[in-house]
């Protein structure tokens, strides 16, 4: 008996993409000795996305799809896909053709000597932005730097996981999961395979400068709380510092020497003005975390599917 792949891809106004993708990884899986099955998640799109995926999925008894009720992300989109895909392994990839189908086969064959997590290391590409290069570098060294977990530059959600591994999973329920930290601190036996992207095959990336950001904020604040011992030093190192200005004040004071200078004091008191805010920003951060945490809301809702009941 053949094992089943399950593959999960989320799709946001990618109406141009899914008949390409589809018929990529079905080529794919004629080659090599396993059956398949491909959840397509429509992350709340405003284009056609749907209907297309529901005219393809009439066209085989292999195509599935989860309709979002609204746009609740990319991470949750893949959430919501492994929660409902039952093969032997579960594989997730996006929906542009940047990541390639043809990677599978390896992804696959690492999977059969027995490790349970294999993803994957995109290389650098020359022929995106020198912006949109350091903005991704950044990501990293940010996130490496500020959380306890150890993630390689250029580590895509382009991954097979066992299904023990996805068993796990199911068992997460945070508001704002970060995939590729959760993956990283799942531990398991994991390989690496590295990778060129090819071209986007149609559209353009939803990951903004600020969504990057965001997402790295998301990483450092789920895995770390890192950022909080640093706000707790920077205050101590600040205090220091104004210790040693008594010295000056007192000197100043005993020979009547004149502390003039109002732009002086008003740069000061902008300055730890806007300290005191970045740090009730960190706070404030992991209270928010905590306080949509204990709502205890469903992480995403899905309007309809033809995933039948398991």
């Amino acid at each position: 008996m053949k094992k089943l792949v399950s593959i999960v891809i989320p799709a946001y106004n990618e109406d141009d993409n899914i008949f390409v993708i589809a018929e990529s990884i079905k080529s794919v899986f004629s080659a090599i000795n396993y059956d398949y099955e491909i959840i397509l998640v429509d992350d709340g799109s405003a284009d056609h996305t749907l209907e297309k995926i529901k005219d393809y999925a009439l066209t085989a008894e292999n195509i599935f799809f989860l309709e979002f009720s609204k746009n609740f992300g990319h991470q949750l989109a893949v959430k919501a896909g492994m929660d409902h895909a039952f093969g032997d392994c579960v594989i997730s990839m996006d929906c542009d053709m940047q990541h390639p189908p043809e990677l599978i086969p390896e992804m696959l064959q690492k999977w059969e000597e027995g490790f349970e997590v294999v993803y994957t290391v995109r290389e650098e590409d020359k022929n995106l932005s020198k912006g949109k290069r350091s903005s991704s570098s950044l990501f990293y060294k940010l996130l490496n730097w500020l959380s306890d977990i150890d993630l390689e530059p250029g580590a895509a959600d382009f991954r097979l996981l066992d299904q023990k591994v996805v068993n796990v999973f199911r068992n997460f329920h945070e508001n704002e999961p970060f995939l590729r930290g959760l993956v990283k601190w799942l531990g398991f036996k994991q390989y690496a395979i590295r990778y060129n992207p090819a071209a986007r095959f149609s559209g353009k990336s939803k990951y903004t400068i600020k969504k990057m950001f965001r997402l790295a904020l998301h990483g450092v604040t789920s895995f770390s709380i890192k950022p909080l011992y640093s706000a707790v030093y920077l205050g101590f190192i600040l205090s220091f510092a104004s210790v040693l200005y008594i010295p000056y004040i007192i000197y100043a004071f005993v020979k009547g020497v004149e502390v003039s200078g109002w732009a002086s004091v008003i740069m000061t008191i902008v300055f730890f003005g806007g300290l005191q805010l970045i740090i009730l920003g960190i706070i404030g951060i992991y209270v928010g975390k905590m306080f949509m945490q204990t709502k205890n809301r469903p992480n995403y809702i899905i309007r309809s599917t033809n995933i039948p009941n398991k």
